[in-house]
């Protein structure tokens, strides 16, 4: 089983470059375990110190919102595309 991992540009200056990448993660808890062995600099960015995803990142799975989903328990399946979205805020 295997799926991909789209990163937007403004974390791809902790991965080197590599804008997606495949995994073979079975959960998002599963994820950021891969991403700090593979990505140590991306994980300090989407993870708090307790090894949560940050509130402001956006996990979207095939383009839905990985939280209505099932959030941490949704089983990826062969095939996904998972998007993590920082959130923008601002203007006036």
């Amino acid at each position: 089983m295997s799926f991909k991992v789209l990163l937007p540009t403004a974390f791809t200056r902790h991965t080197d470059g590599t804008k997606n990448f495949a995994s073979s993660a079975s959960n998002l808890p599963g994820l950021l375990t891969e991403i700090d062995a593979s990505y140590p600099a991306l994980g300090t960015q989407i993870k708090d110190e307790d090894g949560k995803l940050r509130k402001f990142i956006n996990v979207y799975v095939n383009d839905e919102d990985i939280r209505f989903l099932g959030g941490d328990g949704y089983a990826f399946q062969d095939g996904d595309e998972v998007m993590l979205i920082p959130s923008i805020a601002g203007g006036c």
